[in-house]
């Protein structure tokens, strides 16, 4: 394990839902790629449609196993384990560093049955962390528009510097706001 994956292991922990459920988050395994097949695979139409700009059928072993490979310090991801099952992924959240110093790109995605849990407002609050271990204090993403979910988060979560529109997706360009700034 590298000196960076061995920094996030504080990153492997139970976290708990809104409901109370208990799930296991963890850094992603380059093992995680058939993992994350199966998660995509989960997804509704419409949430593949938000996360990836695209609907696939599946999604492409080679981009899994690209997706599941990290070097955990430019490129992170964060997974959570179904409750009832460890080999079953319900969420993941990344990062990947820009070539703009100190500044990098975040996706995530949470399968449609463990939505409005919480359970992607703790996975991104905790990205964010995992990113600012690594020096990374500035972020970007690009969300469609008639993605309330995701825009609302990155509001809550994170002081917004700039926000463009253009051909229904949404820039944003944040960094994580502080612990006593309120989100509302």
């Amino acid at each position: 394990m590298s000196d960076a994956a061995e920094g996030l292991a504080r990153f492997d922990r139970a976290v708990t839902l809104r409901d109370g459920t208990l799930a296991r988050m963890r850094p992603i395994r380059s093992d995680d790629a058939l993992r994350l097949v199966a998660l995509y695979d989960q997804l509704s139409r419409d949430t593949r449609y938000q996360r990836f700009f695209s609907v696939r059928q599946r999604l492409p072993p080679d981009w899994a196993r690209f997706l599941a490979t990290v070097d955990y310090r430019s490129r992170l991801a964060l997974v959570v384990e179904s409750p009832d099952d460890a080999d079953t992924l319900i969420a993941v959240a990344r990062y990947e560093q820009t070539a703009e110093a100190g500044t990098a790109e975040v996706a995530f995605v949470v399968q449609d049955g463990w939505q409005d849990r919480g359970l992607g407002t703790v996975l991104f609050g905790e990205l964010l962390v995992a990113a600012s271990v690594n020096g990374i204090r500035r972020f970007r993403a690009w969300i469609l528009a008639d993605n309330r979910r995701m825009l609302d988060l990155i509001a809550r979560l994170g002081e917004v510097s700039q926000r463009s529109i253009d051909q229904g997706v949404v820039e944003m360009t944040f960094t994580a706001r502080s612990a006593g700034s309120s989100g509302s």
